[in-house]
């Protein structure tokens, strides 16, 4: 028997482009993928932080099934290290031999935000109107984005949108906590951003002019305040798995269609979402499951914000994990 393929960071961004990996999934959803049969995480509590374990067999339907084991160690920040650590390992799905060992965090770094924009691709090239045409947003005219943090998922949804929408020029913020900390700080500033305080008048007007807004924070408390966001506006929530930690304020969703991978999962794991719920703002009905977007069978209303909250899916590792060992 052979040896697996073992894929280090480099590796995994070179095998699979952003705009591969989100049409990978829009496709795995359009072939039937059902993220409401995926198999469990499980969170194993530990002394330093917490062991996740992801498996996946994507429904049964795809080549392969996978496992991610990853640790979240909120320490490590203190240390110089990485909050998350991990790899996947990737089986043949008939034989279950070994084929693959994938960096988990790349891979991680990689999906997440292709998952994001494949759930609000639809919405943001109907804004810009059909080929030749302008809608609401010009074609012609920067998307204007407010992302707000400054680790490696800010940085991800960037270069997803950028590849994504070949073309399209981007007008990024980016709103941090401490902006003087994170311009010091190598690698945590977006190229090209303008560096912004979150709470501060810039910060309030880059929210009330953005088309998108991205949360990728730690926060447990919500980020703004709901007033500033536009009915046509798109929001990512990805920041937290944790259903007593919420980015994004009750009042957005409850004016919002509000999307969400798995409606199930979201109930167990979305704070945004479990929270919203809490204060009346949302009922478990209104949430619309991402494969009904991506096929079509619903259409967000365009006269609404349009919210993704995200908290990671083990299918969504499996899927991307095949696009990459495909393109290696």
């Amino acid at each position: 028997m052979s040896a697996p393929l073992v894929l280090d960071a480099a590796a995994v961004a070179a095998a699979c482009s952003p705009a591969d990996a989100v049409a990978a999934l829009r496709a795995a959803l359009a072939r039937g993928l059902d993220p409401a049969a995926d198999l469990a995480r499980q969170g194993v509590s530990l002394g330093a932080g917490e062991l996740l374990l992801m498996p996946s067999d994507g429904g049964g339907d795809l080549r392969h099934v996978g496992i991610k084991l990853a640790t979240v160690a909120p320490g490590n920040a203190a240390l110089g290290l990485p909050r998350i650590q991990g790899s996947y390992v990737l089986f043949d799905a008939a034989t279950l031999g070994v084929v693959a060992v994938l960096d988990g965090i790349a891979l991680t770094t990689l999906r997440t935000p292709a998952v994001s924009v494949a759930a609000v691709l639809d919405r943001l090239r109907e804004a810009a109107g059909p080929e030749g045409t302008d809608g609401p947003l010009p074609a012609s005219s920067p998307l204007r984005i407010a992302i707000i943090g400054a680790g490696p998922q800010a940085h991800g949804h960037v270069a997803t949108l950028a590849d994504a929408l070949t073309g399209r020029p981007l007008d990024v913020a980016q709103l941090v906590r401490d902006s003087a900390r994170t311009a010091v700080t190598e690698g945590a500033r977006i190229a090209g951003a303008r560096l912004v305080r979150l709470g501060t008048t810039e910060a309030d007007d880059a929210l009330r002019a953005a088309d998108v807004v991205v949360c990728a924070t730690s926060a447990r408390e919500p980020l703004f305040d709901a007033a500033l966001i536009t009915d046509h506006a798109v929001v990512i929530a990805v920041g937290s798995h944790e259903p007593d930690a919420r980015e994004l304020p009750a009042g957005l969703l409850a004016r919002a269609t509000v999307v969400v991978e798995d409606p199930g999962a979201a109930l167990r794991e979305a704070g945004d979402v479990v929270l919203a719920i809490a204060d009346g703002a949302l009922t478990a009905g209104d949430l619309v499951p991402m494969r009904d977007v991506v096929t079509g069978a619903v259409r967000p209303d365009p006269e609404r914000p349009l919210v993704f909250k995200s908290t990671g899916m083990s299918w969504e590792d499996l899927v991307v994990a095949e696009a990459v060992l495909d393109g290696a």
